[in-house]
């Protein structure tokens, strides 16, 4: 009961990429950057170890970014065509690669990298992948004249990732959709379609994250200007509770989301967030147990997970470490309580 978990992404160390940031270049290169991916991803399972988290992730730590390192390993798209677009509505813009035609995986991006994280441990694995709609609200089409079709066509192929990843032993699939608290008329037309085409057929738990962006100057703005109670979730909840994904987060430390929206999803497991990503400050174990304390207002305990409330890459290593240890702590004083 009450398992915690994190949403996905931890800093890489400064010693292995640019630290506090989204992109941050490599600092190593050739087999000695490999070599150091691997002592990063093999220091974050411990630390989740010893922190006491419940379902462990790699943290994204092979990644530069949490979509474009998958995008790199699709053919159809030219990385040398570089398009500016406005990302989650023009919150911020972006020089990204073009979709130039047909999409095809032809071979798996990840599942190296996740077999040997599957050796590090034996807790519970998640593995994160990007999400249709985000993938296409993060690279420009010059190929496909409509962002529905283009997101059906990378829902298979990260259908197709995902069953890979699942037989070398992922337990929990999930898929990062921050553009699903954005775009509600199409999460409902057509998002929740593709991302129930990326879930077909997985054999484990499947989960789709939805939280309010990473912990940047650009989201930190745009929250400023989203009021005293952010309701967003109350769009596409609905829809969400009636899809076939087991588990949806969403963003409850110091955020204006009424907890109330939780009542909306009575058939779903709740990653319910429970630390922030901003490196102002690590909340208190208490103050963990207190959001824990205010989900189960509207949720059963048993299907609550604590979790993070997006991914920590932009935030100093030691702060995302800090969070890791309360988030344990705060979720044990409720289950004692229990």
């Amino acid at each position: 009961m009450l398992e915690t978990t994190i949403a996905g992404s931890l800093p890489r160390p400064a010693w292995l990429a640019q630290p506090e940031a989204l992109k941050g270049d490599w600092i190593l290169s050739g087999e000695e950057l490999e070599e150091g991916k691997r002592r990063a991803v093999t220091e974050w399972i411990r630390h989740q170890e010893q922190a006491g988290i419940d379902i462990l992730t790699d943290g994204e730590v092979f990644r530069k970014h949490f979509v474009h390192t998958f995008l790199e390993g699709i053919e159809g798209i030219d990385q040398n065509v570089k398009t500016t677009m406005g990302i989650r509505d023009n919150r911020y813009d972006l020089e990204v690669p073009t979709v130039t035609g047909p999409v095809t995986r032809p071979q798996s991006v990840h599942v190296d990298e996740f077999r040997f994280v599957r050796g590090l441990t034996d807790r519970r694995l998640k593995f994160t992948l990007p999400g249709p709609m985000t993938i296409c609200d993060t690279i420009a089409d010059a190929h496909y004249g409509s962002r529905a079709d283009m997101a059906m066509a990378f829902a298979e192929l990260l259908n197709a990732e995902a069953k890979e990843l699942v037989a070398a032993g992922a337990d929990v699939i999930q898929f990062d959709e921050p553009a699903f608290n954005v775009f509600f008329d199409d999460v409902n037309d057509w998002g929740i379609a593709t991302l129930e085409r990326a879930i077909e057929g997985l054999d484990c738990t499947t989960a789709v994250h939805i939280c309010y962006g990473y912990g940047i100057e650009e989201n930190i703005r745009w929250k400023e200007t989203l009021g005293d109670e952010w309701r967003q979730y109350e769009r596409i909840f609905p829809a969400l509770n009636a899809s076939k994904v087991d588990q949806i987060s969403l963003e409850c430390a110091s955020s204006h989301v009424p907890h109330s929206v939780m009542g909306i999803l009575k058939d779903k497991i709740l990653m319910v967030g429970s630390v922030a990503v901003t490196p102002d400050k690590v909340e208190t174990p208490q103050e963990v147990a207190e959001t824990i304390r205010s989900a189960m207002q509207y949720v059963d305990p048993e299907r609550i997970l604590p979790c993070t409330n997006c991914g920590m890459t932009p935030i100093p290593y030691d702060i995302a470490l800090a969070k890791l240890h309360s988030l344990s702590a705060g979720a044990a004083i409720v289950r004692a309580e229990l």
